[in-house]
């Protein structure tokens, strides 16, 4: 895992490139990331950095948290989250430094990580994208409802994982892939290329992408090899065999 940033959603809205294209964007803020500890292999088994964002009141805080983030010399954040590193990477990290988008860069890909907007209790239809039934010819009162779920006597019982309704939505989610559009240094906004989980003002993290997104190259055709029409000339057809 590489170093990211802990920020909140804005909203959505519209850009458009020099080229005149109208791309949706979500700004993400992610200013004030500051480390609340640095956990290193020597003391913690393993090496990573302890970030915190947002503001929280004292009166809000633990004991034990008061005084961790007075060891560190950082204040108390709405949001802390922890990413792991290298040894070598985090040498150069302290405690209650600060870290901004200067980490990324403009055409970056990146993973953002949000809880899902909750949908409350749902049915199949709308939690697991089912079908309805038929609204009539015998059909009266199962126009919205699963169907069938298990067997009769034998097994006798409902298999473990069976798309069934419950709640949906208020999960941790991550969106791959999405690309940087924009940056801004002084305000340490972020806007993102499509769309994250989330509503307005919640909790987001944003890490460099895990898998690199390749261009699909195409290779042009060699002279004399290409499809008839097109450089090539087209094979004669091939003639019938004479019958014995």
């Amino acid at each position: 895992m590489t170093l990211g940033l802990v920020g909140r959603k804005v909203g959505m809205t519209r850009i458009f490139t020099d080229e005149g294209e109208s791309l949706p964007v979500t700004v993400l803020d992610v200013a004030d990331n500051r480390i609340t500890q640095v956990k290193t292999v020597e003391s913690d088994g393993y090496a990573g950095v302890q970030l915190a964002y947002g503001k929280r009141r004292a009166s809000r805080v633990t004991k034990a948290q008061a005084g961790h983030l007075a060891k560190a010399g950082a204040e108390a954040g709405s949001a802390t989250r922890e990413f792991r590193l290298k040894n070598d990477e985090v040498a150069a990290l302290q405690p209650g430094g600060k870290i901004g988008v200067d980490i990324f860069q403009v055409g970056q890909f990146v993973d953002v990580s949000g809880t899902s907007m909750g949908k409350g209790f749902s049915g199949v239809i709308r939690r697991h994208n089912f079908s309805s039934n038929r609204a009539s010819h015998g059909n009266s009162r199962s126009h919205n409802t699963p169907g069938s779920i298990g067997q009769a006597q034998d097994p006798g019982r409902v298999f473990p994982g069976k798309r069934m309704p419950g709640q949906f939505g208020a999960k941790q989610r991550t969106v791959p892939g999405l690309e940087i559009v924009r940056i801004d240094t002084e305000r340490q906004i972020l806007w993102i290329k499509g769309s994250v989980p989330g509503h307005r003002d919640g909790h987001i993290v944003v890490r460099p992408a895990a898998k690199a997104k390749k261009k699909r190259v195409v290779a042009a055709a060699a002279p004399g090899k290409g499809a008839p029409g097109k450089g090539a000339p087209a094979k004669p057809a091939a003639k019938p065999a004479a019958k014995k």
